[in-house]
């Protein structure tokens, strides 16, 4: 088995073949950038997949609402949202050990096509549950993809592109999210919100010929002399309808929901314990802290991000769209953070980076309460945003980087779904533990401003469910922090892989 060079991972890793693998060749050095000769079609090919699913997701967030009305399914309307999120959560264990058998172009494609046909049955939706569905769909098929992305990245490119590959990922998100919005509420509004979601299909059709031919050239694993991990799949679906039970019992505050809430978590807790590496939850050095970082760190920015429009419109009496656009810059930052951790002379720094980034983040939502004081200009949110996003591009990016390094090539799939589970998992724990104590510090009373107030301020029942909220996202963001200083394994660590590398894996305490 070929593996990685032990300077590179810290980590001494002995060249032994590892029972029922099969030697996968690495990629030959390259000439040139991700846009030289050599990698120009399938960099410009994934940019444009990432770009295409960044615009539905922005602009998806536009249709929602016409959509739901035109449906007659307001009541649904969060489950619009969650369907996607939690179907995605099943796909993505999927994607990695489908990935790990056959390679990603499988899978990869399959996913583009479902989250295709998803937006086909979204469009044509005559019914509120059908539009969710058509949701579900989409999970699918963007969990598939996400993985299977990382996947081609950890086999297509040398380990010197790779920082530069991952930060075009970050800035294939940027134009989609500016102009997004604005294309979505013109096609809304002219040609009907179906037509947000029937248009997308069509554009993925060139991407995918222009990645074809590179993606056929990628080495390939045992090409199904291994059967798929049915194990890890089955604690896939457990965490998915886990999650999925947890979501339903919080849009419904009735004591009887306490029976789909204790049912979420009896299947969420044991399979994510073993879904994630072994020592994920108690931030064991290496691989472990990596998988834990991406979660505190997206779960924490989540929960701030979904409050600030509503403190900015209930709070400071601005609109909802100059509430939106305050968050505009932090998406062109991001970008500029996982260019900046892309540069070749700072990879000897990547374990500090992802904490300073932590740092930044932590310090920029810790800045978010001072717009709830009249006398500060609520542009300060502006300001703390564009902080905030470029300590995630430091620290996202970075993470994903050294996901891949940690990873031997056939355990590539695995650990790459680990991540995006952990990603989903702390968007759903941490954004519903903002919600509980948004409610709990009074939230439920903050009330918007009645026509004649001053300036047009709304009247501010209970400040500090924003803060509360906004303190405990900094707190997070804080021991991401910590745990970055364990990243770096142990000289005497064995070879970092996701927990199904073993004969047997352990839980993730």
């Amino acid at each position: 088995m070929t593996t990685a060079d032990p300077r590179d991972s810290d980590v001494a890793v002995p060249d032994v073949p590892t029972p029922g693998a099969v030697p996968v060749p690495l990629p030959e050095p390259a000439e040139g950038g991700v846009l030289g000769r050599a990698h120009r079609a399938l960099t410009l090919g994934i940019i444009s997949v990432v770009s295409l699913i960044a615009f539905e997701a922005s602009a998806v967030n536009t249709a929602m609402p016409v959509a739901a009305r035109a449906l007659d399914g307001i009541e649904l309307y969060a489950f619009a949202f969650s369907a996607y999120f939690t179907a995605s959560l099943f796909s993505m264990a999927l994607s990695g050990a489908w990935c790990d058998r056959n390679g990603p172009l499988a899978p990869l494609f399959s996913g583009i096509f479902t989250f295709g046909g998803g937006l086909v049955l979204a469009g044509a939706a005559p019914t509120m549950w059908t539009f969710v569905a058509g949701r579900a769909v989409q999970g699918l098929g963007g969990g598939l993809v996400i993985v299977a992305l990382y996947v081609v990245v950890s086999r297509a490119y040398p380990e010197r592109l790779r920082p530069a590959v991952l930060a075009s990922f970050s800035a294939a998100w940027v134009l989609p999210v500016i102009v997004g919005p604005v294309v979505s509420g013109t096609v809304t509004e002219h040609l009907g919100w179906r037509w947000v979601f029937l248009s997308i299909p069509v554009l993925v059709l060139l991407p995918l010929a222009v990645m074809l031919p590179a993606l056929r050239k990628l080495p390939r694993t045992a090409d199904g002399a291994a059967s798929l991990d049915r194990r890890r799949i089955l604690l896939a679906l457990a965490v998915a309808a886990g999650a999925g039970l947890l979501q339903y019992a919080g849009q419904d505050l009735r004591p009887v929901a306490l029976l789909p809430a204790a049912a979420g978590l009896a299947l969420l807790v044991p399979a994510v314990l073993r879904l994630l590496p072994r020592g994920t939850f108690r931030a064991a050095r290496g691989l472990p802290s990596v998988v834990l970082i991406r979660g505190l760190a997206a779960g924490a920015l989540l929960a701030a991000e979904s409050f600030v429009p509503l403190m900015l419109v209930t709070q400071r009496g601005l609109s909802p769209t100059l509430a939106g656009l305050s968050l505009t810059g932090g998406g062109l930052t991001w970008a500029l953070g996982s260019y900046t951790q892309s540069r070749p002379r700072l990879e000897p720094y990547r374990e500090r980076l992802m904490g300073l980034g932590m740092l930044l983040m932590a310090l920029a939502v810790a800045l978010l309460p001072l717009a709830l004081i009249e006398a500060v200009p609520a542009a300060v949110v502006a300001f703390s945003w564009v902080i905030a996003g470029f300590g995630m591009g430091l620290t996202i990016s970075s993470g994903s980087v050294l996901l891949l390094k940690l990873s031997r090539p056939e355990d590539a799939g695995r650990n790459s779904a680990s991540l995006q589970v952990s990603d989903a998992l702390g968007n759903i724990v941490f954004v519903g533990v903002a919600g509980i104590l948004f409610v709990a510090f009074g939230g439920g009373a903050v009330t918007t401003a009645h026509p004649g107030t001053h300036t047009g301020a709304s009247t501010v029942a209970h400040p500090a469910a924003f803060a509360a909220v906004f303190a405990t996202m900094s707190l997070v963001a804080l021991v991401g922090a910590y745990v970055a200083t364990r990243l770096r394994p142990a000289a005497e660590a064995e070879p970092a892989t996701g927990p199904a590398a073993g004969p047997a894996p352990g839980p993730g305490m």
